[in-house]
């Protein structure tokens, strides 16, 4: 546990505290604000921290700039007088405040048991780092059982596991307190098309359960014209022909609903209602907003910023959190350590292969479902294998699994997949060109790729992130011509990694060239300071001649001013590039290898001098 000012970094359990509350930190930031309180008081550059972080991969600087904007915003930091994040321009960060280790902070211990929760059994072992928020729905649940209705949205991006959090509940809530479950799924292709299909759905489980009697008789005596949209007759509430009669009516259902709840609470449950019709909303609107006290609660889950601002799950969502008529739990990522668990739990043994969770947590981010879905390929593709009996046998690694680079698993590339053809062509297109940057993305990239107005794309892209749980805006970066550029970020790697896919290989080499050539022109006469990445995107593109081109022109700057330690690491570079041209351009290699023997031989002649120098 580190300590600093109120807050407490619990390293264990990878999560941030201040006076006694937890603070929702994602994966990324969460490291790199580890990195940096565990090496307080020096200079962390920006290459310290991008190879710390991102062993192997080349990432654009700016991705730090963007975390560090939702570090400060985290932490309640001014950058322009800094109590805990330094910026020490052009070379990295300094973390400033005083930090101390400490036992798990009483406060922090105090939180997580004050929660109002006279229910005592412990969490389901069906899932893993959610006992928080198992608590909290425990809570909610008590408060609906003594009359007060309860509202919940169980929020989070695909895969993150909603509905196994809203599963281990229910079989909690089942066994700890009689109650009535009725359960209705949203449907994607249904939902628009056929009102209140989820609320039919929970009566239908409603009159097909063990009180099916009692409830069929409510209906009939208090909302009659709903029986009939069952199916059922509305004087006996048995089955009968489907009727569409006249108008059925919220308010009768809501009174029906209340009185059922009664003798038992009921549970009522919508899931994935940012597929849900208006109707439907309507109902769980006027469940939140009725005023007389009644033993019902009501549980749906959605994802995270489905939709247009002026979706009406969104301004329902709000209005009944900001009048606390409702409650949301935004389910966040695992922790590392919780991956190790559900790893161990899907692999029924204690001691894992060696590396196998840093190179899951990595890979999957913390999200549930990616994990499970990445291990059964690994499994599948056998760098995974069981060995020994059923009963006495350990799963071994065929190889090092830091040093894989295994493909997407073909369910996992089409999840994602599908949620990205849901999208305009239009949306497609933004999101496709922003995919060949990194995760984070600038907006001025993406009009190059697609040779279109920047104020355009970037007004195109607020309203992308606006609507998708997988996109979002991180903040803007000043160019050198002094205009600002907004960035965007991909909350999850994947999802960059199935759009960069998806497109055809001429596609992006010719989003890429365009991308190199922008920079260029931003650059003009400063390209040396993006060389790396203007050859990054030649090279994608497949044009090695002029990567190195760039590359062996960065290295000369470099000479000029002396610094023959950078001209070299730029022409081992431009070398490597030059390495992948024909025989009819061998002469270039052959040139760089010279210049690079040049700057080699100078290196040595100035460390020579330098030692003479210090003698003397």
């Amino acid at each position: 546990m580190k300590q600093f000012d109120s807050f407490r970094l619990d390293t264990s359990n990878e999560c941030l505290w201040n006076s006694g509350v937890q603070i929702a930190l994602p994966p990324k930031p969460f490291a790199i604000l580890r990195y940096l309180v565990e090496n307080p008081g020096r200079l962390i550059t920006h290459d310290e921290l991008l190879d710390a972080l991102w062993p192997e991969t080349y990432v654009q600087p700016q991705v730090l700039r963007t975390y560090m904007l939702e570090l400060r915003k985290v932490l309640g930091d001014d950058a322009g007088a800094p109590r805990f994040i330094q910026t020490l321009p052009k070379r990295g960060y300094c973390f400033v405040a005083a930090v101390v280790e400490g036992a798990e902070s009483r406060s922090a211990v105090s939180h997580r048991t004050s929660v109002p929760n006279p229910i005592s059994t412990p969490v389901s072992p069906a899932i893993v780092d959610r006992e928080q928020e198992i608590c909290r729905l425990r809570a909610l649940f008590e408060l609906a059982a003594g009359g007060q209705r309860q509202v919940v949205f169980i929020a989070g991006g695909t895969g993150i596991g909603k509905t196994a959090l809203l599963d281990a509940f229910l079989r909690d809530a089942e066994t700890l307190s009689p109650a009535i479950i009725a359960r209705g799924q949203c449907m994607e292709a249904i939902g628009r098309k056929e009102e209140y299909y989820p609320v039919m759905e929970a009566l239908s489980q409603l009159c097909a359960s063990p009180d099916g009697e009692r409830a069929c008789r409510i209906l009939a005596r208090m909302a009659p014209l709903w029986l009939p949209a069952l199916g059922r007759d509305a004087e006996t509430g048995s089955p009968s022909a489907p009727h569409a009669g006249s108008e059925r009516l919220p308010g009768e259902l809501c009174g029906a609903l209340e009185e059922l709840a009664i003798e038992k609470p009921l549970l009522l449950v919508f899931e994935d209602v940012h597929w849900a019709d208006e109707s439907t909303l309507g109902v769980i609107s006027a469940l939140a907003r009725r005023r007389t006290p009644s033993r019902l609660m009501v549980l749906a889950t959605c994802r995270l910023q489905e939709g247009s601002a002026d979706q009406p799950l969104k301004r329902l969502k709000q209005d009944l959190v900001m009048r606390r008529l409702g409650v949301e739990l935004e389910l966040q990522p695992l922790h590392r350590q919780a991956v190790s668990q559900l790893l161990m739990r899907e692999l029924k043994q204690d001691d894992l292969p060696a590396g196998l969770d840093e190179f899951m947590y990595k890979r999957s981010e913390g999200n549930p479902l990616f994990v499970i879905t990445m291990l059964e390929h690994l499994i599948t593709q056998r760098y995974l294998v069981h060995e020994g009996t059923d009963q006495a046998g350990v799963w071994k690694q065929r190889t090092p699994f830091l040093e894989m680079d295994p493909d997407l698993p073909d369910e996992l590339s089409q999840m994602i997949e599908l949620e990205i053809e849901r999208l305009s062509p239009g949306d497609q297109r933004l999101l496709e060109a922003g995919s060949l940057i990194n995760v984070a993305f600038p907006a001025w990239a993406v009009a190059a790729a697609l040779e279109e107005d920047t104020p355009e794309i970037e007004e195109a892209c607020d309203e992308l992130a606006h609507r998708l749980h997988f996109v979002r805006r991180a903040g803007r970066d000043e160019l050198p011509d002094g205009t600002l550029s907004a960035f965007y970020v991909f909350a999850h790697g994947l999802y960059r990694e199935v759009l960069y896919q998806r497109q055809s290989e001429s596609r992006r080499a010719r989003r890429h060239t365009r991308i190199a050539e922008r920079l260029g022109e931003l650059f003009a006469g400063r390209e040396a300071n993006v060389a790396q990445e203007m050859a990054m995107h030649y090279e994608a593109a497949g044009n090695w001649s002029r990567a190195a081109s760039v590359l062996r022109s960065a290295a000369w700057q470099a000479r000029q001013r002396r610094a023959h330690g950078e001209a070299a690491a730029l022409l081992e570079l431009a070398l490597r590039a030059a390495d992948n041209l024909g025989d009819v351009e061998a002469g270039v290699a052959r040139e760089i290898r010279a210049d690079l023997v040049a700057v080699r031989e100078s290196m040595h002649a100035s460390s020579a001098q330098h030692g003479v120098t210090e003698k003397v």
